[in-house]
C-alpha cells in the first residue's frame, strides 16, 4: 500500500524495537524508553491514543500528520502499558516503568528498611508478604505467552509464590543474629535473590506446564515449548537479581560510612530519606540496564526444543533452525 504525499511510509518496522537488539547498548536504549517512570503519568486517553496509532499503522493506516518520531513515541508508550502477547493493559503497579519510579523507590526502601531494622517476626512477615505480593503482581503482569489462566490457578500460584518467598526470607533473617552488622545489612539482598528464584517461577508456573509460543523470524507461530519457558524464566530471574544488586548493595555501604560521620550522628532523622533517595536513584538505572541483559525477544535453536515440537517444525518448516519467543520481563 502506497502512502499519500506527506504521510509516513508504511515500511517502518514497529514490530521490533527502534534500536538494534543484538547489542547491549541497543537493548539498554530500548528499555530506558519502555521503563521511563514518566510513562506512569500518562492518562488512559493518552494510552488509548497511542494504542490506536500503533494498531492502525500495523493495519496499514497512517494517522494523519504524524511524524516518524511521534510514531515511535506511540509505540513505546504502547509497549510500556500493554502486554506484548495478550494486548491487555497491564495494571499500573505491574508495569516495568513503575520499577524505577520515585514512588516505587520509596515503597521498596520502606519495606527493605523494615526488614533490616525490625526484629519482631510478625512485622517482618507482614512486610515480606506486602513485598512478595507486589512482586507477584509484577511477575504475572510481565509473563510470557497468552495461554489463559483460571482464577484458581492464579490463586494457587500467588499463595505458593508468596508463602515460599516469605519463608525463605524469614530463614535468612534469622542469620542476622550471628553476623557482623555490616554483613547483616546484605541479608535482605540475599532474601530478595532467593525470593525471586521462588516467586517468579511459581507465578509463571502455567508456562512451565503448557509452554510458551515460539515463532519463526517472521513471527509465524510454530507451537508451544516448555524448554523455551524454562530458558526465559531463568533469564528473567537473573535480570531481577541483578536489578536488586545496586539498590540493596550500594546504599548499605554508603550508609555504613555516613553513619560514622558526625554530620549524620547529629541528624539521625536524615538516615531514612537518604536511604530512600539512594535506592530510588539506583532503581532508575538498574531497571532498564538489567532488563537489557537479555533480549526480550529471545531465541533458541530447534535442536534444544522438545523432540515432538522439533519434529513438527521440521515437517512444516524444514528450513527453520532458530525459533523466537517473548521471555517476559
Amino acid at each position: 500500500m502506497e502512502s499519500k504525499m506527506g504521510e509516513l511510509p508504511l515500511d517502518i518496522n514497529i514490530q521490533e524495537p527502534r534500536w538494534d537488539q543484538s547489542t547491549f547498548l541497543g537493548r539498554a536504549r530500548h528499555f530506558f524508553t519502555v521503563t521511563d517512570p514518566r510513562n506512569l503519568l500518562l492518562s488512559g486517553a493518552q494510552l488509548e491514543a497511542s494504542r490506536n496509532i500503533v494498531q492502525n499503522y500495523r493495519a496499514g493506516v497512517v494517522t494523519p500528520g504524524i511524524t516518524e518520531d511521534q510514531l515511535w513515541r506511540a509505540k513505546y508508550v504502547y509497549d510500556s502499558a500493554f502486554h506484548p502477547d495478550t494486548g491487555e493493559k497491564v495494571v499500573l503497579i505491574g508495569r516495568m516503568s513503575a520499577q524505577g519510579s520515585k514512588d516505587e523507590g520509596h515503597c521498596r526502601r520502606g519495606r527493605s528498611e523494615c526488614l533490616c531494622s525490625l526484629r519482631k517476626t510478625p512485622t517482618v512477615v507482614f512486610w515480606q508478604w506486602v513485598n512478595q505480593s507486589f512482586n507477584a503482581i509484577v511477575n504475572y503482569s510481565n509473563r510470557s505467552g497468552d495461554t489463559p489462566i483460571t482464577v484458581r490457578q492464579l490463586g494457587t500460584a500467588y499463595v505458593s509464590a508468596t508463602t515460599g518467598a516469605v519463608a525463605t526470607a524469614l530463614g535468612l533473617k534469622s542469620l542476622t543474629k550471628h553476623l557482623p552488622p555490616l554483613v547483616g545489612r546484605f541479608v535482605p539482598f540475599a532474601a530478595v535473590a532467593a525470593a525471586n528464584c521462588i516467586n517468579i517461577p511459581l507465578m509463571r508456573q502455567r508456562e512451565l506446564q503448557v509452554g510458551i509460543p515460539v515463532a519463526d523470524e517472521a513471527g509465524q507461530r510454530l507451537g508451544y515449548s516448555v524448554t523455551a519457558a524454562k530458558q526465559g524464566i531463568f533469564q528473567v530471574v537473573i535480570s531481577r537479581i541483578c536489578m536488586a544488586i545496586p539498590a540493596m548493595a550500594i546504599p548499605p555501604l554508603i550508609m555504613d560510612t555516613l553513619e560514622k560521620k558526625d554530620f549524620l550522628k547529629r541528624r539521625p532523622w536524615l538516615g531514612a530519606p537518604l536511604q530512600v533517595g539512594l535506592v530510588g536513584f539506583c532503581l532508575v538505572f538498574a531497571t532498564p540496564l538489567c532488563c537489557a541483559l537479555f533480549p526480550q525477544k529471545s531465541s533458541i535453536h530447534i535442536s534444544n526444543l522438545e523432540p515432538e515440537l522439533r519434529a513438527q517444525i521440521h515437517e512444516q518448516n524444514p528450513s527453520v533452525e532458530v525459533v523466537y519467543y517473548n521471555k517476559g520481563l
